[in-house]
């Protein structure tokens, strides 16, 4: 069976596929799930990353694993890292998974905002994202307090790097045609921030691509609809090379 790797969502850390670390172990092995640098317990790194740096970590972890090779899953700023890693790691990539993320980069007014977050963090810390916290999951989500505890655990500094990181990530439409690996492209239905426009975009683009959209779910679709979500990742990891 395939290893996995596992790349979260802005502004979490790993904790977010706890359930897929146990849920996945009968259809991949070993699954890893890394923080990115300065999120949950990693380090903070010194300068301001890219997301190239956050690509070059978790390859890192694969090689601390002894993977060569594993089925690579980025849900939104993991989405963005794996593009990442199929462009500078493509060979350590054995199938791709694109989940609730978008291959085109930031507009210019996208990118100032992300930079102004960055320093609204560093003024005021990471209860800045919750009193107007974007629509990582749909309306009246009972996950929304386990969601919450999660952001509060981050580091103010690696939330307003990895802010600042997305901002100067490039586009990767021209990445799409490629993929010649197997790759299933993953979208909430009621995702409001990567809708599913840009999720047919990509499967339109990528030769052979799947994609599932996800009932009764939002940005973070492992969280809210897990059985459907993991429905779609069994069925990429056995998809044949």
């Amino acid at each position: 069976m395939p290893a996995l790797v596992l790349l979260h969502a802005f502004p979490l850390d790993r904790s977010m596929w706890d359930r897929e670390l146990r849920a996945l172990a009968d259809v991949a092995s070993p699954i890893i799930a890394p923080s990115f640098p300065g999120f949950g317990r990693s380090q903070l790194p010194r300068r301001q990353p890219t997301l190239d740096d956050y690509a070059d970590a978790a390859v890192a972890v694969m090689d601390a694993a002894g993977v060569q090779t594993a089925a690579v899953a980025g849900l939104s700023m993991g989405g963005y890292v794996a593009f990442a890693m199929w462009r500078l790691h493509r060979a350590r990539v054995e199938r791709l998974a694109l989940i609730d993320t978008k291959a085109e980069g930031d507009t210019p007014d996208a990118a100032a905002n992300r930079v102004r977050l960055a320093e609204t963090l560093r003024e005021h810390g990471v209860e800045a994202l919750l009193k107007t916290p974007p629509k990582w999951l749909r309306d009246g989500s009972p996950h929304w307090d386990a969601l919450k505890a999660v952001i509060r655990a981050q580091n103010k500094e690696a939330v307003a790097q990895g802010s600042v990181a997305m901002s100067t990530r490039p586009d990767s439409l021209k990445d799409l045609p490629t993929i010649d690996v197997p790759t299933a492209v993953i979208v909430g239905e009621a995702d409001a921030i990567t809708p599913l426009a840009s999720s047919k975009t990509m499967a339109d683009a990528i030769p052979g691509a799947s994609l599932s959209v996800i009932p009764d779910a939002g940005h973070i679709s492992n969280i809210e609809a897990p059985e459907a979500f993991e429905k779609a990742i069994r069925a990429w990891l056995r998809r044949p090379i």
